[in-house]
This record gives C-alpha cells, sequence and structure tokens, in this order.
C-alpha cells in the first residue's frame, strides 16, 4: 500500500494489486526439498480496507527481513516491531494501529513510553512516517525458499504475484498441497492426485481420482470376461449385451414359450430342441390360434350388441351436454345475482339498522303522544262536567275551572310539540327510506305539471331530491332541478344540477371531489331513449370542496333537456318524470 496527500492536505490512500498465484511460467524444476513454512499468515482483510489480503500482519508490526536495519523512530512503543499503519500519540510516540487500539482497550489508558494518559480523538494518523517506512528496502517474503530479490516494502504484494519461489495453493482447487510458483507445472504433470488424465481405453478425460471407479464400472472399451464362462475369455464392456444373444453357454428359454413350450437351457442346445420338437411346437401354434379365434368371435358378438346402443348413447350424450351448457349459463346467471344481492345487502345493512332505531323510537313517540291525548279527554272531560256544574256553583268552581283551563292549554301546547316532533321523525324516516348508498339515485317527480306551472309563477324555481351516498362512509350529495329552466335555459330547458352536502365522514374523505358524475332524465316508453350529459368535476371549483355550510353551490347542466323534447316524447308518464344521477365509485379509496 502506497500513501500520500492530496493538494487539500487529505490522505490519499492507493489499493494495489490483489495478490494471486500467476499460473503462466513455464518452468520444470526438481521435486521441492523441505523448506520453512510462510511466516507471514494471511491478515484479516476488513481490518485494512484498500490492502491485499496476506501483506499486512494480523496483529502488530511487520515481520519482514530488512536489509537495513530499521530506525528506532520506525519501530512500535508497544510491539517493538517497524511500524504497521502508524498512528502518533499526543505526547509524540508512534503505535501500529493493532497496538494502539488494544491500549485504548483497557481503562484510563496511558503511553507505555511516559505514562501519559492517552485520549482516542488526540490520536491521528502518521501519513509521513508511514510513507518513509513504505519505501524501506526488504527481502523477498520468498527469502528462505531462495528468492534473491530486495524491494521496498510497498513493492511487496506486486512482487509476490510473479514471484517463482511464493508459495501457493494448487490451482485445480481440490489437492490441499502447498509448492512454489515454479514447482506447479511439474505439480501438474505427474504429482496432483486431480490432475486431468485419459482413459487409455476409450480416451475420455478426467481426474486421476476417477480414473479405476471408471474401468470398472462404464467404461465402454474395456476389457471384461463373459459371465457364462464360455470360449471367449474376454471381450468390451459395449459388446457384452449383444455377445448374451450368440453366448453358446447362455441360459435361454424356447421361443414358443409363449405358446406352452417349457425348455429352458444353453444357447448351444437350443437348435436341436427346436429341429427335434418343430411338430409339437406346431401342435401349439395351432391351439393357440384357435382359442385367439373363437376368443375374437365372442369380441365380435359383444362390439355388435355394444354397437346397437350406441345411437342412443351417442343422443343422450348431447342432450346431456346441451342440458349441461344450459344449467352452467343458470349457473353464472345466478352466481352474479348472487354476487349482486351480496352487495346490496352490504350496503343496506347499516342503513337498515338506523332504520330500525329510528323505528323503535318513533313507537316511543306516538305512545306518549297517545298518552297526552287519553290525558287531554280526561280533562276535556272534566272540564265539560265542571262548566254545567258552575253555571249555579260559586266562586270556588270559578277558580278550579281556570286552573283546568290553564292544564288543558299546556298540555295542547305539549301537544304541539309532539306532533311536530312526530312529523320531523316521518320526515327523517322517509329519507332514510329512500336513501341510497352505492352513488346512484333514482327520484321520482310527481305532480310534474302543477310544479311546472309552479316553477314559470315562480312560486317554487327549484326542486332537491333526497340525500343519496357513494357509501355508508362515503360522500353526501343530491339533486337539484329547475323545471322552467335556469340562466340561459329559463323558460326553454329543463335545467339539472349536482350539489355537494356535508356529511358526517367528511374529514375521512379526499377533497376536493374528483368522482365522475352522469345525469339522465329516464325514458319511460319501450325504446328506453334515456337523455344524459357526464362531466368530471373542476377540482379548483367551489362547488366541489369540502362544504363548510349545509351544501355547496350546485353545478351542473343549465341547458339539460329542452322543454319541447320532454313534453313531446315519452319521458312524463302519470304526471310523473324520472331523474337519475350517477357518480363513479369504482376508484374511490376507503375512508
Amino acid at each position: 500500500m502506497s500513501g500520500g496527500r492530496s493538494a487539500d492536505g487529505r490522505e490519499v490512500q492507493v489499493p494495489l494489486q490483489q495478490v494471486a498465484p500467476s499460473l503462466t511460467t513455464p518452468l520444470s524444476v526438481a521435486p521441492p526439498s523441505h523448506r520453512q513454512a510462510n511466516p507471514w499468515p494471511p491478515s484479516d482483510p476488513a481490518s485494512s480496507p484498500g490492502a491485499p489480503a496476506g501483506f499486512l500482519p494480523v496483529h502488530g508490526g511487520f515481520r519482514d527481513h530488512f536489509v537495513e536495519p530499521p530506525e528506532p523512530k520506525y519501530c512500535c512503543e508497544a510491539c517493538r516491531l517497524v511500524l504497521c499503519q502508524p498512528r502518533q500519540t499526543e505526547c509524540g510516540h508512534r503505535f501500529c494501529q493493532s497496538c494502539i487500539s488494544d491500549i485504548l482497550s483497557n481503562p484510563n489508558p496511558s503511553c507505555p513510553a511516559d505514562r501519559e494518559p492517552l485520549f482516542k480523538d488526540k490520536i491521528f494518523r502518521d501519513v509521513c512516517c508511514h510513507r518513509e517506512i513504505m519505501a524501506l528496502k526488504v527481502y523477498c517474503r520468498s527469502e528462505a525458499n531462495g528468492c534473491p530479490e530486495q524491494l521496498s516494502l510497498q513493492h511487496i504484494p506486486e512482487h509476490l504475484t510473479v514471484c517463482l519461489f511464493f508459495e501457493v495453493p494448487c490451482p485445480l482447487g481440490q489437492c490441499k498441497e502447498r509448492m512454489m510458483r515454479k514447482e506447479i507445472p511439474d505439480h501438474l504433470s505427474w504429482k496432483c492426485k486431480h490432475r486431468e488424465t485419459s482413459c487409455e481405453f476409450c480416451s475420455t478425460k478426467m481426474p486421476l481420482t476417477e480414473l479405476q471407479k471408471h474401468k470398472e464400472t462404464v467404461c465402454p472399451a474395456f476389457l471384461v470376461p463373459c459371465p457364462n464362462l464360455c470360449s471367449f475369455s474376454a471381450l468390451p464392456r459395449s459388446e457384452l449385451s449383444s455377445h448374451q444373444h450368440d453366448c453358446p453357454k447362455a441360459q435361454v428359454s424356447c421361443q414358443f414359450l409363449r405358446y406352452g413350450c417349457s425348455f429352458k437351457g444353453l444357447n448351444q442346445d437350443l437348435r436341436q430342441h427346436e429341429s427335434s420338437s418343430a411338430a409339437e411346437h406346431l401342435k401349439m401354434m395351432a391351439s393357440r390360434n384357435s382359442a385367439l379365434e373363437n376368443k375374437v368371435e365372442d369380441i365380435k358378438g359383444d362390439l355388435l350388441e355394444r354397437y346397437k346402443v350406441l345411437p342412443a348413447l351417442s343422443s343422450r350424450l348431447s342432450e346431456l351436454e346441451n342440458q349441461q351448457d344450459e344449467l352452467r349459463e343458470k349457473n353464472r346467471q345466478m352466481e352474479q345475482k348472487l354476487a349482486t344481492m351480496q352487495k346490496l345487502m352490504s350496503s343496506h345493512s347499516e342503513k337498515l339498522l338506523e332504520v330500525e332505531l329510528e323505528l323503535r323510537s318513533l313507537r316511543v313517540l306516538r305512545e306518549e303522544v297517545e298518552n297526552i291525548r287519553g290525558t287531554l279527554e280526561n280533562v276535556r272531560t272534566r272540564l265539560n262536567a265542571l262548566e254545567q256544574g258552575g253555571r249555579s256553583g260559586t266562586g270556588s268552581t270559578t277558580h278550579t275551572l281556570a286552573s283546568l283551563e290553564t292544564q288543558l292549554n299546556r298540555h295542547d301546547d305539549m301537544l304541539s310539540v309532539h306532533d311536530v316532533r312526530l312529523a320531523d321523525m316521518d320526515l327523517r324516516f322517509q329519507v332514510l327510506e329512500t336513501a341510497s348508498y352505492n352513488g346512484t339515485l333514482i327520484w321520482k317527480i310527481r305532480d310534474y305539471k302543477r310544479r311546472k306551472q309552479e316553477a314559470v309563477a315562480a312560486k317554487t324555481l327549484s326542486l332537491y331530491s333526497q340525500p343519496f351516498y357513494t357509501g355508508y362512509f362515503g360522500y353526501k350529495m343530491c339533486a337539484r332541478v329547475y323545471l322552467n329552466g335556469d340562466g340561459m335555459g329559463k323558460g326553454t330547458h329543463l335545467s339539472l344540477f349536482f350539489v355537494v352536502m356535508r356529511g358526517e365522514y367528511d374529514a375521512l374523505l379526499p377533497w376536493p371531489f374528483k368522482q365522475k358524475v352522469t345525469l339522465m332524465l329516464m325514458d319511460q316508453g319501450p325504446a328506453r331513449k334515456h337523455l344524459g350529459d357526464a362531466f368530471k368535476p373542476d377540482p379548483n371549483s367551489s362547488s366541489f370542496r369540502r362544504p363548510a355550510a349545509e351544501m355547496n353551490i350546485a353545478s351542473g347542466c343549465p341547458l339539460f333537456v329542452s322543454q319541447s323534447v320532454l313534453e313531446t316524447g315519452s319521458y312524463i308518464k302519470d304526471d310523473t318524470i324520472f331523474i337519475k344521477v350517477t357518480v363513479d365509485t369504482s376508484d374511490l379509496p376507503d375512508p
């Protein structure tokens, strides 16, 4: 590893070439003699980033053989070896990186040279000393193996990649032996047990360790003896299978075994048996042939019987296939209906619960009203009786009559309050009963002619529909219609608008409102030529922001449909029109 400083004073480390054995040296030398083991075990690469594996010592300083004895300033104060990655303390002493790390790991660390306390943040890298040490001359680390090279310490890794005396493992990877680089060709030629060799019988290449097993088990050209011990002493393994058919010593069965012949013997006796038993073999074949003919006749009869019922079975099969298709189509339709019903039940379950609660409170209110009416009737009866008696009574009777009148007035007031509450509950019940929670509104407007005349006379300019929702916890909306038109359509068109209302769950919904809105006038005739228009909300319009009041400003179509088209077609029937508003809820996220 070489070091230096950049223009701004920062230290720059230049990584050296990774040590790797070279296998290209074409040398052939005598077998190696006994020599000293490598004294430089591989270091931990993680502890010295940028340095090649095996170059830096695992712990302490460099143990290389220096040409000139290093000066004391280059030696570690702890291990007394030449500094590896030198660090200088505040008191001016130098240590190897691993040595100073050991010292700092102790409680209350101090310098072993002068016993001064040491602090981690006051210890720095001595780049200048590192550069001088890396320039010192050393002998090659393979000096014990005979390498005569002398070079600077920083060039050791580069030299070891080509040094012929450096110990490396066998390049085949499976051999555990180590050798000098110059001995590799010789090792691969005749010493390594895992070197590649060729089978002398079939010329297949393989590792030397697998050669014997190859010959004994799979080599097709390897000579093997006949298992029947015939006159052929040895023959290639690939010809053994065909030899078994012709081997005179092989045990075989007569080829008429399937017809009933039980002969078994040597191959050389088979021909004599076939010639001597030809007549018997012929009888066996004739008997077998006769049995087969009888069996064929039976099968023919069976097939004819089955063939007679085949047309009926084919017709029945066609009917079953048609029925299956019909059942499959009905099943598909039922599944669709079931899915629709499940969605409907899910969307209306909460609504039904709320309606039930409202009905309970309504029943209680009705009972209270009935009680008050009964009490009122009793008071009136008593009042009438007192009036009849008071005509001839005293002043006390007059006083009692006045108190009863006061009580009667109070009960009348209470009855009026309950009537108002009852009417309000009826209205809320009607709204809940007609509310939709799937983003679709079907608005039925009765008494069209009367309402149209009221709009022309400016008595009731517009009508609001019942509210509807995109979901039980979704947006609250309604429709607004001007039967005599509004703005540009006044007097000539029916104007239809969409209104976003303030809901109970607005805090959980995304704003502004961005869902596609479709407005439609329903055709009640058989042609079903509905008139409709659709729009995407403008996110900058105040009509689609979160409502601050009860409802936002209406947005829609002033020229939705001309009154001439409306009143001449089949859009009005029984003095009633239907308006449909659909809000797209397909991409609406759950609150």
